[in-house]
């Protein structure tokens, strides 16, 4: 059986559409390699990429996606409410069929390998792929972002798991790294008071005595007009999406904050949300139908966890 991954690279372009184009047109050439889903925010100024294919040939697409971005991406003129150190700032593979994460550790590592000896750009390495402690945490080692970068990395204890102790000028450095499914989640705020948003933040997230395997934190959407809680849940299976969504809604009460909706960035598993519809169901007392549809899926999605703009197409189960 064919060795399949999942990848999903973010560069540091949401705005420019046409741009956007350009830079995604490049896996189209890739035949064993899947753009199943791409989403640009604009206040974030990054677009996330969501590619599922043979393991070897990932790498040759991903390589295409690096090249064009060097030309197309300069970071001294960029700006975004998202953290970034990179013009393509992180690199993630996760398995998927028949491939071990042991695997995608050593894909991770043939990837850097390359960029740094083709392109003259650094990279760390994170999470399972991380060759020191402090490094597991993408967070850590994105400390300071792009600007701060410059001399972080001439740091003994910064020096890049591949490439020089310097960044690319206009293109950065670039996290690549392996790792479990991770969902990228938002829930929505309505206020523009950054800094209660981020009490609902510090309220989930690990790192100030929350939930383990949340990272969080607020953020102005200037497009939107309100805040958010944006979040990565490292681990849904200990940390489900209701537990999360229920604690933040419960915390905006003290404030008389309403809490419309929320969203999920890229992919996410079927049984991540079947774990949370079952919460629900058990509050109103209703037997779960174990035979749901995707589409009954979205729907009860779309009802208790709020989820706006939410599609089949959202659920990695549905391309499998």
């Amino acid at each position: 059986m064919a060795k399949i991954v999942e990848c999903v690279p973010n560069f540091s372009e949401g705005r420019d559409k046409e741009k956007i184009a350009r830079i995604v047109s490049v896996f189209a050439k890739h035949e064993k390699v899947k753009l199943i889903n791409y989403e640009a925010d604009q206040d974030y100024n990054r677009t996330v990429c969501t590619l599922i294919g043979d393991a070897e040939s990932m790498i040759d697409a991903v390589m295409d996606l690096v090249a064009i971005c060097v030309k197309e991406i300069d970071l001294n003129k960029h700006t975004g409410e998202h953290a970034r150190m990179g013009a393509v700032d992180v690199i993630p593979f996760i398995p998927v069929s028949d491939i071990s994460m042991k695997e995608c550790v050593s894909i991770a590592n043939i990837l850097a390998e390359k960029i740094a000896d083709t392109f003259n750009i650094p990279c760390y390495m994170y999470a399972e792929a991380a060759n020191e402690e402090k490094r597991i945490s993408l967070p850590n080692i994105r400390k300071g972002e792009f600007e701060g970068m410059k001399e972080k990395i001439k740091l003994p204890e910064w020096k890049p798991d591949y490439g020089d102790s310097e960044i690319h000028p206009t293109f950065g450095v670039i996290g690549i790294g392996a790792r479990d499914f991770l969902i990228a989640y938002n829930i929505d705020i309505l206020t523009t008071d950054e800094k209660k948003t981020g009490n609902f933040a510090k309220a989930i997230r690990q790192s100030s005595g929350g939930f383990q395997y949340v990272q969080a934190g607020p953020v102005y959407l200037e497009n939107r007009g309100h805040t958010q809680v944006t979040m990565n849940i490292l681990n849904f299976k200990k940390n489900p999406i209701y537990r999360i969504f229920e604690t933040v809604k419960m915390e905006a009460r003290r404030y008389h904050m309403e809490v419309p909706s929320a969203e999920i960035v890229g992919l996410i598993p079927k049984d991540a949300l079947i774990r949370s519809l079952k919460y629900y169901y058990d509050v109103e007392g209703t037997d779960f139908p174990e035979d749901m549809t995707f589409s009954e899926i979205v729907k009860m999605s779309e009802k208790h966890l709020k989820l706006r703009d939410f599609s089949v197409d959202k659920i990695i189960d549905y391309f499998l």
